[in-house]
């Protein structure tokens, strides 16, 4: 989850996190190379005196600002373009979890499983405790299996929402009358925290989400204990 100053992304729980993370560092060394070249260039055209006929027209170096950017930017396209497909393939899941968003809180159904479905509240700031943490944390949490690929469809039953979970890098809207698909797959197991990333009413920022990531065996046992 996130921190006070984290001036970072939050740490990848999940394949498709890890390799945004690995995106925006690259794309982040591109820009440093392109502002230090700028920065390098105006600072001699500020400070230099003398001036090259050479430099003031010339076919070559015309040509060369022309073509490097274009390179650049393939350099970042074409893995821009790969991630976008990892994000939108759906893989040979293990199980369907539907997420509904309604004014507001989240309701959950396990569609491979009879009669497992429940809805899911922010816990109240009275009720909080020291584990707990305030305006993140939820009365019943999503129990899933990690090192598992989980198809995720998502909608909403009155307006607007979204469905988030920035250490996953999941980012779904739940639109009335449309169900929009995921697929995630979690590595480690802990809790991840998210939250709705859609304006969608007055208690909008009053809705988390809370992913609680167990062993296949532990899994096992929360459904049958219920």
């Amino acid at each position: 989850m996130t921190t006070w100053l984290n001036m970072s992304l939050q740490d990848g729980a999940s394949p498709i996190m890890e390799q945004l993370i690995f995106f925006h560092d690259h794309t982040l060394m591109i820009m440093l190379m392109i502002i230090t070249t700028v920065m390098y260039m105006m600072t001699t055209l500020l400070w230099n005196k003398h001036t090259s006929r050479f430099m003031l027209e010339g076919q070559l170096i015309e040509t060369t600002w022309t073509i490097a950017p274009a390179i650049i930017l393939v350099f970042i396209a074409m893995p821009s373009l790969r991630l976008l497909y990892l994000m939108d393939e759906i893989h040979n899941p293990t199980m369907t979890l539907k997420a509904v968003g309604h004014q507001w809180y989240w309701s959950y159904e396990y569609s491979d499983f009879t009669k497992l479905e429940f809805d899911s509240y922010m816990i109240p700031q009275e009720e909080n405790q020291a584990s707990t943490f305030r305006l993140l944390d939820t009365d019943n949490r999503i129990v899933l299996p990690m090192n598992s690929p989980i198809r995720l469809v998502v909608t909403a039953g009155d307006v607007l929402h979204s469905w988030t979970i920035p250490s996953l890098g999941v980012k779904t809207d739940a639109t009335p009358g449309r169900l929009n698909q995921v697929s995630i797959s979690i590595n480690h197991p802990g809790i991840l925290y998210g939250q709705c990333s859609e304006i969608c009413g007055a208690n909008h920022s009053f809705m988390p989400i809370t992913i609680e990531s167990v062993s296949a065996n532990h899994f096992i046992n929360w459904v049958s204990s219920l």
